[in-house]
């Protein structure tokens, strides 16, 4: 029997998937169904599970414990296996770290304001980074919804990001923002450092308004990094929890459930593939010209 082209493989895809919806539709109907309990954003409802100390143990803080053993462990795993002969994943590696050292730390900051900087810029990326990264990942977080298995009572397995709550971006945004902050006056003294907000060369009372408006646009910048991350990884989740059977359960329709299913999968890939990555570098960058910033002689 020959093999397929490629060709014939598409058209027998789409033909699995109509015969699928078809019969979906046929077995459970096509009419609405009581879904009053089921609410979507339950799913980023954080349950504390116990607590220690002052601290509430909840799935955010578990999926920022993950990410930052992910980030160091990874790292001093590789750290500790560099050979002359680089297999693929120390290319990766240096690949990665090209990219932080070359394109996001030097290419805001000169040579030693940038060896000075590049761990925390490398630490943050590799952080946001790791925590995006998991958010695809299945775990048995959601405990408003178990299963039984074999007599335990088990949370059902979701999707969650620490990085889609949105006060662990704003966390990041004020370190950022305070790092900046401390080098432009460590560099300047406070008055070189808010003098030097005003652009070159404007004066009178001119100087007086665009100081205002470019203190303002410091102070907002906390909230153009920590809403962006923190609205780009919600939305893909939200994306995906909706095309992956939450738009069925929450319309009452089953068949539903199947036919957003193809392309849930893409922009599944999408998200993995693109989203956490961007949004990380966008963040490491943005971090890189704010310190940058600080320190050059007008803005």
């Amino acid at each position: 029997m020959s093999k397929l082209s490629t060709k014939q493989k598409v058209f027998a895809g789409l033909g699995l998937y109509f015969l699928g919806a078809i019969l979906i539709a046929i077995l459970t109907g096509w009419s609405r169904s009581d879904s009053a309990d089921f609410q979507p954003q339950n799913e980023f409802k954080l349950d504390t599970w116990f607590s220690l100390g002052p601290i509430d143990f909840n799935k955010a803080v578990m999926y920022l414990i993950i990410a930052g053993a992910l980030t160091v462990l990874t790292m001093t795993y590789v750290a500790k296996r560099m050979t002359d002969r680089p297999n693929r994943v120390q290319t990766l590696v240096e690949t990665i770290f090209t990219l932080m050292r070359d394109n996001i730390t030097r290419g805001s900051m000169d040579e030693k304001m940038a060896a000075k900087w590049f761990p925390f810029i490398a630490t943050l990326f590799l952080f946001i980074l790791f925590s995006n990264l998991i958010g695809y990942i299945p775990l048995p977080t959601n405990t408003e919804h178990k299963f039984d298995l074999f007599g335990a009572s088990i949370p059902s397995f979701s999707l969650y990001a620490a990085t889609a709550n949105v006060s662990v971006p704003l966390v990041l945004a004020l370190i950022v923002f305070i790092s900046y902050t401390a080098e432009g006056i460590r560099a300047k003294g406070v008055g070189g450092y808010l003098k030097s907000l005003i652009p070159a060369g404007v004066t009178g009372p001119m100087a007086g308004v665009l100081f205002v408006l470019e203190l303002m646009s410091n102070i907002m910048r906390l909230l153009s990094l920590s809403i962006r991350l923190f609205a780009n990884i919600l939305a893909g989740h939200l994306i995906i929890l909706f095309m992956s059977g939450a738009l069925a359960v929450l319309l009452g329709i089953a068949a539903l459930g199947w036919i957003p299913l193809i392309f849930g999968i893409p922009i599944f890939l999408f998200e993995v593939g693109l989203v956490a990555g961007l949004q990380a570098f966008i963040f490491a960058t943005l971090t890189a010209i704010y310190l940058g910033g600080a320190v050059a002689e007008s803005h």
